[in-house]
């Protein structure tokens, strides 16, 4: 070959290479675009230990949402986090505050149906359907995940008339150390869940069961619950005033400054308590 018919065929090699880099293969195909297909996270949140989860925990015993709002301000995050004051407390104990709590996410997202509900059956037929909803297509497997400190975070189908939560599961996830609940959307089974003394903060009351109504989509990755992002990992603290999220990353910065707020309201109250002849509950004790 000619040098210069060579020099042709490099050239013109490269520009193909380029053009392929550029724009992808034939028919809108790349392989990058392939990927993309197929599905592909972006957020992620690192697996963190049990050990790790109760240092963060300790930081944050007895520290009210108020606390923490002050605390997301102080270090440059203020608004983050603070979902939506429609995400409020199922019942409140306010002599010992037990519907209080702060725990570590772990996540949950359910999603709206695609498919027909199960139309006219047989008891028994009906009974095998929505069993087999329950195991293939609306299961619980977080619940292998929870340890003692965990917040439950649930994103689920907002329009759906769905109680995923309800009075027998709650208590089983409160068996396996979980502090507290929150979700986006709804729970049923209310007036037992009250008389169990579980903390749960939800949206609504909602009555249907999951078959025919909604599907799981993921467990432990990003979700938006009360309209802000929360990671697995990161800090939910709950109270009277809602629910805030702490990202991981600043969560001993929170804290620290939080636990100073609360400290200096708890001692102020405390003089007042005694102008006023008052005796000291547990909101102002040491």
């Amino acid at each position: 070959m000619k040098p210069n018919a060579f020099v042709r065929v490099i050239s013109l090699t490269a520009c193909s290479l380029l053009f392929l880099f550029a724009f992808g293969l034939p028919g809108g195909w790349s392989a990058s675009q392939e990927g993309l297909r197929a599905g592909k996270n972006f957020l992620f949140a690192p697996a963190t230990t049990e050990a790790e989860d109760e240092k963060i925990l300790a930081l944050f015993k007895g520290i009210r949402v108020a606390d923490v709002v002050d605390g997301l301000d102080a270090t440059g995050l203020q608004n983050i986090g603070l979902m939506d004051p429609d995400i409020h407390p199922l019942w409140r104990d306010t002599e010992h505050f037990t519907h209080r709590f702060a725990g570590i996410a772990v996540t949950a997202r359910y999603v709206p149906t695609q498919s027909a509900p199960a139309g006219k059956m047989s008891v028994e037929a009906y009974d095998a359907w929505a069993g087999d909803w329950y195991d293939r297509r609306s299961a619980e497997p977080f619940a292998d995940l929870i340890r003692p400190g965990t917040a439950l975070v649930i994103e689920d189908a907002p329009d759906a008339d769905v109680g995923t939560i309800g009075s027998y599961n709650i208590m089983d996830w409160k068996s396996r150390g979980c502090a507290g609940v929150v979700t986006s959307a709804a729970a049923r089974d209310t007036d037992e869940i009250i008389a169990e003394h579980i903390p749960l903060y939800f949206r609504q009351t909602g009555r249907g069961i999951r078959p025919g109504r909604n599907e799981l989509e993921s467990v432990n990755r990003p979700i938006v619950c009360g309209g802000v992002l929360v990671m697995p990992g990161d800090v939910i603290v709950a109270d009277g005033d809602g629910v805030v999220v702490v990202p991981r990353a600043a969560a001993a910065e929170v804290a620290s400054y939080a636990r100073k707020i609360m400290e200096g309201d708890k001692e102020g109250r405390r003089d007042l308590y005694k102008k006023l002849g008052l005796k000291e509950d547990d909101s102002v004790k040491k």
